[in-house]
C-alpha cells in the first residue's frame, strides 16, 4: 500500500522540482542511487519498468526507503498497462508514471487512489488524461515533442495544467531555467544525472552534488 497520498506526491514534486529518473538491476546499487539522491534534497524518485524481474528489484527498493530514506516518495515509471499498474501497486509504489497514456491504467489507479503521470504529446492528450484524473501529466519525449516552447504554449489556453517533461531534460542550469521558465510544474532528468567516473562506476558524490544544484536553480527562479 502506497505511503504517500496523491495529493502528497503532488506537492512534494512542486516543493523539490525534480524527478530523478532511473534503472539497474543491481538492488545494491539502486540502494546508493537512491541515497545520493536524497542525500541532495530529491524527495521523489522514479524508477522505472525496463528490465526482467524489475519489480523484485523496486519491492527491495520501496522497502529500503521506508527504512532509510523515510521521506522518499518512490514510484515506478514505463508502466504501459493495467496488470503492470496493478502488480507495482501490491509492491507499494506511490505514484506511477508512463510514457504513454492507457485509460486503464487509469481506473486502476483511481480506484486506489495512486497517483498517475502518463505520457503526452499534444493538446488533446493533456486534456484527456486530466479528463481521466491526472494531476500531473508527463511530456515525452519532452524534447522531441516540441521543447520548452511546446509547454509555454500549451499553458497559454490551458493555465490550470501540470506539466513534467522528461527525456532530454539536462541538470544544468540554462537548460532546466528554459522548462521552469516556460512554465514546467517540474522536470525529470534521467540518463544526464547519473554520471560516472574513469572507472566506469557511478559518482555518487557528484550525483548528489547535480541533484542538490538542480534544486537551487528551480527555487531561485519561483
Amino acid at each position: 500500500m502506497a505511503r504517500f497520498t496523491r495529493i502528497e506526491v503532488a506537492l512534494k514534486i512542486k516543493e523539490t522540482g525534480i524527478v530523478p529518473v532511473f534503472y539497474h538491476s543491481d538492488t545494491e546499487i539502486g540502494k546508493k542511487i537512491l541515497k545520493a539522491c536524497y542525500e541532495g534534497g530529491a524527495r521523489v524518485f522514479e524508477f522505472t519498468n525496463r528490465g526482467d524481474f524489475a519489480h523484485e528489484v523496486f519491492a527491495e527498493l520501496i522497502k529500503y526507503a521506508e527504512k532509510e530514506l523515510p521521506e522518499l516518495i518512490l514510484g515506478i515509471g514505463s508502466v504501459i498497462d493495467a496488470g503492470t499498474a496493478s502488480l507495482y501497486i501490491q509492491n507499494g509504489t506511490n505514484f506511477i508514471v508512463a510514457p504513454m497514456l492507457n485509460p486503464e491504467v487509469a481506473k486502476v489507479c483511481n480506484r486506489r487512489k495512486i497517483s498517475w503521470m502518463p505520457g503526452c504529446g499534444s493538446v488533446s492528450e493533456i486534456s484527456y488524461a486530466e479528463e481521466l484524473g491526472a494531476e500531473i501529466v508527463k511530456i515525452f519525449p519532452a524534447t522531441q515533442v516540441g521543447g520548452p516552447e511546446f509547454i509555454k504554449a500549451v499553458k497559454g489556453p490551458m493555465p490550470w495544467s501540470h506539466i513534467m517533461p522528461t527525456g532530454g531534460v539536462l541538470p544544468t542550469e540554462e537548460n532546466i531555467s528554459e522548462w521552469i521558465t516556460a512554465g514546467a510544474y517540474c522536470v525529470g532528468l534521467g540518463s544526464q544525472l547519473f554520471v560516472k567516473n574513469d572507472n566506469g562506476e557511478y559518482d555518487y558524490r557528484k550525483i548528489t552534488e547535480t541533484v542538490m544544484n538542480s534544486i537551487q536553480v528551480i527555487q531561485k527562479l519561483r
